[in-house]
């Protein structure tokens, strides 16, 4: 239909479409921490689950203050294996979402662990908590977005997804992320893989899993 047509039956139906709040960057570089080389090199696909992950933080605004989250995709089905959210984001919000990932990802050793040059990524609490997994940290360039575009790009889904307003308390917030990752995102959002066609990332995942025992 011609987009004039659209804008009409908008108007006069009383629909708006969603628009995105400019989005303040969280990512506060420690200019007396080392940061990781960056193992990634802006190639964001994987032969198969539990090599290589990508991680990020996001905020969601309540009337209680802001509500942080963080998250780990693996890169071979961009399934959400790990995720955190806290009313604050010190490293610990980021080791307790590579702790859930570690857990449930079935990270092989010396998987790739990839983010921005946040003070959270480059603490010693997370490097230690990598080292200790046996797990290999990577980190992007400071103020390039495409250097982590897959965890850029989640987040602009998951906005878009449970829209941008301000919700009532936390716990809401929270509950509405939980239903958009677990529900959603993971079992029933269709990706095109390059080698398996429309499916979910949870059966990406089981489909890698079948080739892998065949």
């Amino acid at each position: 239909m011609n987009r004039k047509r659209i804008a009409r039956v908008m108007r006069e139906r009383d629909i708006r479409g969603v628009t995105r709040r400019k989005r303040r960057s969280l990512t506060r570089p420690d200019k007396k921490a080392k940061p990781a080389p960056d193992l990634i090199g802006r190639d964001f696909d994987a032969e198969r689950p539990g090599i290589k992950l990508v991680g990020d933080i996001t905020y969601l605004p309540t009337v209680e203050g802001w509500l942080y989250l963080a998250c780990w995709l693996d890169l071979a089905t961009r399934e959400v294996v790990g995720y955190a959210m806290a009313d604050h984001h010190r490293a610990e919000l980021v080791v307790d979402a590579l702790d859930m990932a570690h857990g449930r990802g079935d990270l092989e050793p010396g998987c790739v662990i990839h983010s921005d040059r946040g003070s959270e990524y480059t603490s010693s609490q997370f490097r230690s908590r990598i080292s200790e997994l046996g797990l290999r940290g990577s980190c992007g360039r400071t103020g390039s977005c495409f250097d982590n575009a897959a965890a850029e790009s989640f987040w602009a889904l998951l906005k878009e997804e449970i829209g941008t307003r301000v919700w009532p308390d936390r716990v809401t917030a929270r509950a509405e992320v939980f239903t958009f990752i677990e529900t959603f995102y993971n079992r029933r959002r269709l990706r095109k893989h390059k080698t398996f066609g429309y499916l979910t990332p949870a059966e990406t995942r089981q489909r890698h899993r079948h080739t892998l025992a065949a």
